[in-house]
Formats: C-alpha cells, sequence, structure tokens
C-alpha cells in the first residue's frame, strides 16, 4: 500500500506532483493528482476507449465536492485558474492511499469523510463513492464537469451542446454532442438539480510546461444532493446503464480479481508485489486477443515497447495465456516480414515504421518458450511466421532494411526514423542512425540464433543448418566492424563512413541479449564503459554526458523535448538489460546480485513519486534526474521486473541452458575463414 498523511497531501507542490492511475484492461482509465486537481488534459474520472484500446475521450473530467455541515458549506476540491487556486479542498485532505484503488480522507470540523474511486475491468466505468465516517449529519453536492473530446484536446465553451440531462429508474444520462457515446450518471442523490453552466478557464500546469495549449472550460449540466448520514454517496460514471446498487457488487469484484493478480508475484518481496500490481494496467483487450499499452496517459500499443515489455509483464507472474495471446495478436499483423510500429489512436492501418520491433519478437517468443516448455505454439502458430521474417529480412523489405554480404542488417532512408530512438521534429530526424545501428544487430543475431535453436528443437535440420551459418558470418562481421579498439567498446552506427563513435546505451544489448556475439573480455569493458558514463540512480542516460549533443534536462515546448528526448535523457527501462548484463559478466556472483539491487533503491522510492505505483517513462539526465515523460511506463515497470526476478534473485525460466552454450560455442569467432552471406 501507497500512503500520504496530511504533511504531502496539505501541501500544493506534494500533491500536484504525484498522480493516481486506475485502468480497466481495455485501453480507458482514471487519473488525476492526488489532491484532486487535474495539471493535464488527459486527467479524467472517465477516459473512455471507444476503440478498444485506442479512440480515448475524457468524458467525464471531475466532479466539484461540496461539503455541508450545519449550513456551512466546505470546498473539498482543489482546482488551478489564471492565477488562483480555488477552491483549496486539499487544506481538507488527511489521507491519501492506494488500498488498492485511490481512497481520500478529508476532514472538516471533526467530519471525516473517505472517497474511494476504481475502474470497472472491461468496461468504460468508473465507480465514485462518498461514506461518512465520523462526525454529525452532513450532505454533499456535487457538480460533474464534462468534456466530451478526443484526450488529446481540449475543450471551450460552445452553443453546440445540448444541454439536456434524462432521469429515469436512477440514472442521469447526458448526450453533449451528436456522434460522441451517452455518459450515463448512476446515482443514488435524493435530489437533483439541472444547471447548465460553464465553469471556464481551468489551467492545466503539465500541458503549460509542455508548450501545449492548457486552458479548457468544461461544462456542468446539474447538481447531485446526498444524505451522507442516510448511507453512501455512489456516483457511477459509464459509457453503459449502470445502477448504483451495483456499486457493491464491482468492488467486490474488483477487490478480489487484484488480489488474486497481487497472487501472482513471483516474490515474496514488496517491490516486486507493486510491480505485479501495475503490471495489470498495460494489458489491454485488442478485440478477442491481447496486447499492452505502452503507456500512461498517451501512449498507444506499440509494436517495439510491446515486445520489449512481454516477457517482464507475463513471464515471471505466469500470465502464459495472456503472453501466447499478445504473441498471436502480433503475429497476425506482420506484413512483408515486419510488425506494426503501432496501432494509432483511431483505429487507421497501422504504422510499419520500425526495423526493431519485429527483432524483439524474436525474444519474446525466446523468453516464453523458456519459461513454459510451450512447443506446440510455437510450431504451430509462430514458426513459419518467423522463417517469413527472417527471409524478408534477407531478401529486403520497408526503409531498405536488408541484410547485407557481411552478415550485418541494414537500415534507414531520408527522413524517416526506425529504432527505438526514434524523436522527430517535423523533417529532422534527430537520431537517424542509418545505417547499421549496433542493437540492431545485436537483435539480429540473437534472432538468428533463437530461429537455430527453434528449428534444433523442432527437428528442421536444413533450417538449422542455414541459420547456424547465417550467425557465424554476422558475429565475426560485428567483432570486426563494431569493435573500439582505442575506447574500448562499440561503436554506435556503422555506415560505410566513419562510425559513430558516441558512448550510447544500445551497445548493452550485445551483452544482456540470450546470444551475444562478444567474448567476456569486450563484454566486461562494454559494461564497464556504460556504467562508467550513462548509469543513473534511475536507468542508464541515452547519451554520455562528455559528448557535446548531450542535453541534460528534458524541458521545453515540443521541439526542445523531442531534441532531448535520446540526447542525455534517462530511460528506465535500459536498467534491465543492464543489471542483466552486470550480472552475466560478473558470474552471476553474489557480490554482482548485492550490487544491482542496491542500483534500484531509487526506483523502489519512485514508487511513490510521479505515477505512484508505477515507474516513471524517463527522468531528466542532469542530477536530480527529475522524472518526465509518461508517468506509468510499460517496459520501464517490465523490464525491472523481470531483471529483478531473474538476474537478482536467480528464479531462472525452464530454459535449455546447454543448447544455448552449445550454441554460442559453435558461433565462436577464431577462424581465420568465414563464409560470406553469399555462400550461406
Amino acid at each position: 500500500m501507497i500512503s500520504f498523511s496530511e504533511k504531502v497531501c496539505q501541501q500544493l507542490e506534494g500533491g500536484l506532483r504525484r498522480e493516481w492511475l486506475e485502468t480497466n484492461g481495455i485501453g480507458g482509465f482514471a487519473s488525476a493528482t492526488i489532491n484532486g486537481c487535474n495539471t493535464r488534459r488527459y486527467h479524467g474520472l472517465l477516459v473512455a476507449a471507444t476503440k478498444p484500446p485506442v479512440g480515448r475521450l475524457v468524458v467525464l473530467s471531475k466532479l466539484e465536492e461540496t461539503l455541508v455541515i450545519n449550513g456551512g458549506r466546505f470546498e473539498l476540491s482543489t482546482n488551478s485558474y489564471p492565477g488562483a487556486i480555488h477552491p483549496q479542498g486539499f487544506h481538507f485532505l488527511k489521507q491519501f492511499r492506494l488500498d488498492p484503488f485511490p481512497v481520500f480522507t478529508f476532514e472538516v470540523d471533526g467530519t471525516i469523510i473517505e472517497k474511494t474511486v476504481f475502474m470497472v475491468a472491461g468496461e468504460n466505468t468508473t465507480v465514485i463513492e462518498y461514506r461518512l465516517l465520523d462526525g454529525a449529519e452532513a450532505e454533499l453536492e456535487l457538480r460533474p464537469l464534462v468534456a466530451f473530446r478526443d484526450y488529446h484536446s481540449l475543450t471551450h465553451e460552445n452553443g453546440a451542446i445540448n444541454a439536456n440531462v434524462e432521469s429515469r429508474d436512477g440514472v442521469l444520462t447526458l448526450s453533449p454532442y451528436q456522434g460522441l457515446p451517452d455518459l450515463h450518471l448512476g446515482n443514488n442523490a435524493t435530489q437533483v438539480q439541472n444547471t447548465g453552466d460553464w465553469y471556464r478557464s481551468f489551467q492545466y500546469e503539465a500541458e503549460r510546461e509542455r508548450g501545449l495549449d492548457y486552458t479548457e472550460d468544461l461544462f456542468n449540466p446539474c447538481v447531485l444532493h446526498f444524505e451522507l448520514s442516510s448511507g453512501p454517496a455512489i456516483v457511477i460514471a459509464s459509457t453503459e446503464r449502470r445502477e448504483a446498487s451495483l456499486a457493491g457488487r464491482f468492488r467486490e469484484a474488483e477487490v478480489q480479481r487484484r488480489a488474486a493478480n497481487l497472487l501472482r508475484a513471483p516474490l515474496n518481496d514488496a517491490f516486486v508485489k507493486l510491480l505485479t500490481s501495475a503490471t495489470d494496467s498495460y494489458i489491454v483487450s485488442r478485440g478477442n486477443q491481447k496486447s499492452v499499452i505502452a503507456g500512461y496517459h498517451w501512449f498507444s500499443d506499440w509494436g517495439r515497447d510491446t515486445m520489449i515489455a512481454l516477457p517482464g509483464l507475463t513471464l515471471p507472474t505466469k500470465r502464459f495465456d495472456v503472453a501466447r495471446s499478445i504473441l498471436r495478436t502480433f503475429a497476425g499483423s506482420v506484413d512483408r516480414g515486419m510488425l506494426p510500429n503501432r496501432f494509432p489512436d483511431a483505429g487507421e492501418t497501422p504504422e510499419y515504421n520500425t526495423v526493431d520491433a519485429t527483432l524483439w519478437f524474436f525474444e519474446a517468443a525466446r523468453a516464453y518458450l523458456a519459461y513454459t516448455g510451450d512447443l506446440d505454439f510455437i510450431r504451430d502458430e509462430l514458426y513459419s511466421v518467423l522463417s517469413d521474417i527472417i527471409a524478408w529480412h534477407v531478401r529486403g523489405t520497408r526503409y531498405n532494411i536488408k541484410l547485407d554480404p557481411t552478415g550485418l542488417l541494414n537500415s534507414g532512408e531520408a527522413g524517416v526514423q526506425l529504432t527505438w530512438m526514434d524523436a522527430k521534429v517535423g523533417d529532422w530526424v534527430v537520431t537517424p542512425r542509418r545505417g547499421k545501428p549496433v542493437e540492431i544487430q545485436a537483435l539480429w543475431y540473437n534472432a538468428v540464433c533463437i530461429m537455430e535453436d527453434f528449428a534444433a528443437r523442432l527437428k528442421d535440420e536444413s533450417a538449422r543448418k542455414r541459420y547456424n551459418s547465417m550467425a557465424a558470418v554476422t558475429k565475426w562481421s560485428f567483432n570486426r566492424l563494431f569493435w573500439n579498439e582505442k575506447g574500448g567498446y562499440l561503436y554506435d552506427v556503422v555506415n560505410g563512413g566513419p562510425p559513430d563513435a558516441s558512448i550510447r546505451p544500445n551497445q548493452i544489448l550485445s551483452v544482456s541479449l540470450a546470444h551475444s556475439m562478444l567474448s567476456t573480455e569486450r563484454a566486461t569493458q562494454v559494461v564497464n564503459v556504460v556504467q562508467e558514463h550513462l548509469l543513473t540512480p534511475y536507468g542508464l542516460r541515452s547519451l554520455a554526458p562528455c559528448d557535446p549533443q548531450y542535453r541534460g534536462r528534458y524541458t521545453g515546448d515540443g521541439a526542445s523535448r523531442d531534441g532531448a528526448y535520446h540526447q542525455g535523457t534517462v530511460w528506465p527501462w535500459l536498467m534491465g538489460p543492464f543489471i542483466t548484463a552486470f550480472i552475466k559478466v560478473n558470474g552471476g556472483s553474489e557480490a554482482a546480485r548485492r550490487q544491482a539491487e542496491e542500483w534500484l533503491h531509487p526506483l523502489k522510492d519512485h514508487l511513490s513519486d510521479a505515477g505512484l505505483g508505477h515507474i516513471s517513462e524517463i527522468f531528466d539526465g542532469d542530477p536530480s534526474q527529475r522524472p518526465v515523460g509518461c508517468i506509468a511506463q510499460a517496459w520501464s515497470v517490465a523490464e525491472i521486473v523481470r531483471a529483478t526476478v531473474e538476474d537478482i534473485h536467480s528464479v531462472r525460466p525452464r530454459s535449455d541452458v546447454d543448447h544455448v552454450r552449445r550454441s554460442n560455442a559453435v558461433h565462436g569467432v577464431d577462424a581465420l575463414v568465414v563464409p560470406s552471406m553469399r555462400e550461406v
């Protein structure tokens, strides 16, 4: 449980920097700061996924709350307006806790009320309850403030809104704009009063800091009155008709569902349990299969993020059915040997503009087999897809992605960003990395070795030999072209001209992946250089501070932030591969595992900051590494879970270690004569 006392809750900045997040498993969510002040356009009590898991709309922004005691009126809400915080209900907030969902405790002149907020799994439904815990009789007034707009946009006062409120059988129905879903407010109010007012000029500070429009008007259609002494005040906000009487059943179902998920925690460890709870937020339904939301509040399901996050989100927690479903979802979306980079918000055709997402698909499949031993699934549903992907990469696919005669994978064209370092400002690709990026070669080699393993297990001997030869060529060429002898680390990109000697974290994957092309000596040097130049308390910097292109602060408008995104910004997800690599080169020693666990202490503390119970997308490169970007990122959580369980605590999957060792031995680089790709 994460909890804050009045010392934090009643300090404005402390409350504003901490955000809670509820999700519904179909892409919708509810979120705000712990003091109730919306600081983002993405904050709201009901952000509905109208085309699950995308098509998200901010439907119900918030409820304005007024407590009435003996004729005295006390505002519990907190809002930011131009030049003012009004009202300042955070002064009455005694406690906030996640138990297991957001619980707010207010105290006004000895009267104590408790508010809870949770979403219902599988529905665009949020339940809000207020209970009188102590004190005299009290009344509660709630004013729903609705937005009804795309979650990337803002609403402004307009005459097109339909202010009518339909009331039937304890459910209020609002249909503000044609073509958008209705909002149903199930409630047990003693009185409902129609209003039709606009609340003007809410200011969202986080959007202002991002250089975006940050002022919004919200519509208030009615006021709901409750007698708290008669029982809890209930509002169920949903795109479906849900009566207030269902609240207890919904609550119990959610408590049980979350408790069952917590039982999946692979270790009896508070940190791992919190992260296990967090993993559930990212797994969503796409049609009748599963996918992964890359991050909250603004990402959808991305191929690269999904494949990197899949092992940590699903395998240590034994959600093998979910892992299988995700793999099936993306296997069905492969086109010309490529996984989609993302499924757009509006449900358009997927975008195929990534070189690494497809290669991470192989690693996700390998990890799935290592944990489950489910060779039937590999044979029946993945093997032919993966074989076809290799074939497409050998003969060439989009964006000049093609294996060249050296056995290395070339990719890229002007104006396109294909690797995970994908920031782009207008026509400016910040880190183009055209040619042969280091991690792409590591992922390609890993993929070919995985296919050799699969072919051996499936007794496809001709394919096994072919993949073995391909891996040998790749390994030899990689060590010849990528090793920076003077620096003792790997070049970041080789493209025919002078190699890029920037010290970036991409090289760590050449050590951390299951199949590595490096000798122990070289792998150790890579880890040492990464540790010296890139390691921070919250992850790895994307560029060494000594580099003239280094940007230590992720701030300003979109162009400024994108310019810093991969030029020094810290990425927590990279802590996972780094820990794996560090422990690997140190022989899995107890001392190495203790050191790795020490490195995670700041991230443990971070779970009580920014997105509560989650790990942020990125941090500033400069101390004190301020959390920025998304408040909750799938691969940040997933990779820390995976490394903590598998590497630090040595809870390893049931993998065929002997085969890996044999495979690596076969691909040695000591031979003087290595066949070219023309001979393979």
